[in-house]
C-alpha cells in the first residue's frame, strides 16, 4: 500500500468526516460573533454605560454558549435516536424477510447502473459478510464518517461560540462611546470574514460566497439591534 501510494500520491481526503463538528463549530462561531456584538451594539446605542455594555455582553456570552451546547446536544441526539431506530428496523426485517431484503439490496445496485447478474452477486456477497451494514450503508446512507456525535457537536458549538463571542469585547478598548461602538462593528465584521474563510477552506469550497454571506448577515443583525437601541434611547425607555 505504501509503495502504491508513492506511485499514485492522489489525495483522497474528504470533508464528510468533518461535517458534524464543522457545522456546529461554524454555527457557534458565527452566532457568538453576531449575537454578542449585536447585544453590545444595541446596549451602546441605547446610551448604556461601558460597564453595562460589558456586563450584558458577558451575560450573553455565558448564556449563549450554554444554549448552543444544549441545543446541539438535543438536536444531534435526536439524529442518533433516528439512526438507532433505523438500525433496529433493518435488523428486524433481515430476520423476518431475508430474501426480500436481498432483492432490495440487489435492486439498489441495479438502479445505480450495475448489470442485473452482477448486482445479485454483489448483494449476495455482502449479505454473507454483513447484511446489516450493507443495508445501513447502501439503503439508508449511514456511515462511520457521517454518524451523529452529540457530545462532539455540543463541545464544538460551545467552544466556538465563546471564541467568537470574545472578539466584540476588544471593541471596549476604544476611547469614546462612539469609537467603541464602531470598533465592535469592525472587529465583528473582520471576525466573521475570518470565520467564513476558515470554514470554506476546511470544507474545501470556494471562499467568496460563504464569506460574504456571513459578513452581510452579521452586518444586518448589528444594524437592526443598533436601531432598536437608538429607538429606546430616543423614546426614553
Amino acid at each position: 500500500m505504501a509503495f502504491f501510494h508513492l506511485l499514485n500520491p492522489h489525495d483522497e481526503s474528504h470533508s464528510a468526516g468533518r461535517a458534524g463538528w464543522l457545522r456546529a463549530a461554524v454555527l457557534g462561531a458565527n452566532d457568538g460573533l453576531v449575537s454578542i456584538a449585536s447585544l453590545m451594539i444595541g446596549l451602546a446605542a441605547s446610551g448604556a454605560s461601558t460597564s453595562v455594555v460589558a456586563t450584558g455582553g458577558l451575560a450573553g456570552l455565558s448564556a449563549g454558549a450554554l444554549a448552543m451546547a444544549a441545543g446541539e446536544y438535543v438536536s444531534v441526539s435526536s439524529q442518533v435516536d433516528i439512526e438507532n431506530a433505523d438500525r433496529a428496523k433493518e435488523s428486524r426485517e433481515l430476520v423476518e424477510r431475508p430474501e426480500a431484503e436481498l432483492a432490495e439490496l440487489a435492486g439498489i445496485y441495479r438502479d445505480r447502473g450495475v448489470p442485473d447478474e452482477l448486482a445479485w452477486k454483489v448483494a449476495e456477497a455482502l449479505h454473507e459478510a454483513d447484511p446489516l451494514q450493507a443495508h445501513l450503508r447502501d439503503e439508508l446512507g449511514h456511515s462511520e464518517h457521517s454518524a451523529a456525535r452529540p457530545l462532539q457537536a455540543a463541545g464544538a458549538s460551545a467552544a466556538s461560540f465563546l471564541v467568537g463571542g470574545l472578539v466584540p469585547f476588544l471593541g471596549l478598548l476604544g476611547g469614546s462611546s462612539t469609537t467603541r461602538a464602531w470598533l465592535i462593528v469592525l472587529l465583528t465584521l473582520g471576525g466573521l470574514a475570518v470565520a467564513g474563510v476558515l470554514a470554506a477552506r476546511t470544507a474545501g469550497t470556494g471562499v467568496l460566497r460563504p464569506t460574504l454571506r456571513v459578513v452581510i448577515g452579521g452586518g444586518l443583525a448589528m444594524a437592526v439591534t443598533a436601531s432598536v437601541g437608538q429607538i429606546a434611547r430616543v423614546s426614553g425607555v
